[in-house]
């Protein structure tokens, strides 16, 4: 049963969901990007859709810089800006192949965008400008800013940890200890590490300090399987969101299920009811009172239902109680 903490926002996208992002410093809006080519802000409070703007392919991710001003890229190569008081886009600039990831980083007022094309770009957003191109070496899958750090997963299951405030060579290059594809990098809102999830139904909790003590911490755990007459299906972990305050974070999995971990004591802390198909992003609002779920399907299978699963938007207000570290006395 749905229960009154959550509930569908209206006027969802037409196809899958790619992202979901709270604005800085809000419970209110939150921006979405989808594979209908729209990029579209929400009031979730009101549960009206307020603005949306158009890419010409697929939108793969977005980001807020501030509260009026998003960034966006996808499918048609294309970095676009926009600011909701005036309604006004801007072509930014391009890579050479789609633009899977968006990240603003506040510490260092600069937008990231990482791509199939091998590189990470850096843009000023006061000018807007390229201010670098770096490449990675393979096509960038995921990227998490860890305050003026950038931890990039690309393809071949590679790790390379950035500092954006001098890009001139890679801090730390790693492989997952994850046996399979990476499909999401978030990192802790501490600064100390980083989750990264793999498409094999697992995460693994890492440290940026590459003291052998501080690596001693690092894990790695299953989750997102479900049994079913004596057989383990494995799902995708395709969604990290960290929760801000208690530095907990929660999963979301092709298994349609959210979880709650306490990555420092090595525990779930609760689980939501299955949503009716695959968890394809997430986000917590920046005190960590509400978190919206993005449930689309992700042609996961080799035969696909027919109708495919509707394409919903769920905003939840979570709990201290479902959120916070339990400490044992």
């Amino acid at each position: 049963m749905k229960s009154r903490t959550e509930y569908k926002l209206k006027s969802a996208p037409e196809d899958a969901v790619s992202a979901v992002k709270f604005g800085p410093n809000t419970n209110q809006f939150l921006l979405v990007s989808s594979w209908d080519g729209y990029v579209r802000l929400f009031d979730v409070t009101a549960n009206n859709l307020r603005h949306k703007y158009a890419h010409e392919a697929a939108v793969l991710d977005c980001c807020f810089t501030d509260a009026i001003h998003s960034y966006s890229g996808g499918l048609d190569n294309i970095l676009k800006s926009f600011d909701f008081n005036t309604t006004k886009e801007n072509n930014v600039g391009s890579h050479s192949n789609a633009i899977k990831c968006v990240e603003f980083c506040s510490d260092v007022n600069a937008i990231l965008t990482g791509s199939w094309d091998h590189h990470v770009k850096l843009w000023d957003p006061r000018a807007p400008v390229c201010s670098g191109s770096y490449n990675q070496g393979e096509k960038v899958y995921t990227m998490g800013v860890c305050g003026e750090k950038l931890v990039v997963g690309t393809a071949g299951r590679k790790i390379l940890v950035w500092d954006i405030r001098n890009m001139s060579y890679t801090l730390q290059k790693r492989e997952s200890n994850l046996k399979y594809q990476t499909r999401a990098i978030r990192c802790f809102p501490n600064k100390q590490g980083y989750v990264l999830s793999s498409i094999e139904g697992r995460v693994a909790v890492e440290y940026l300090d590459t003291n052998p003590e501080v690596q001693k911490k690092k894990y790695a755990f299953k989750c997102h399987r479900i049994k079913e007459d004596g057989l383990e299906k494995i799902y995708p972990v395709n969604a990290i969101s960290f929760h801000p305050i208690h530095n907990t974070f929660a999963t979301g999995g092709s298994d349609g299920y959210v979880n709650i971990w306490d990555g420092f004591n090595k525990k779930r802390l609760c689980q939501f009811h299955q949503y009716h198909t695959s968890v394809t992003s997430l986000s917590f609002s920046h005190n960590g009172s509400v978190l919206a779920i993005a449930c689309s399907y992700f042609l996961e299978e080799d035969n696909p239902p027919n109708p495919l699963p509707e394409d919903v938007i769920y905003i939840r207000t979570v709990t201290d109680q479902e959120t916070k570290p339990k400490y044992s006395s």
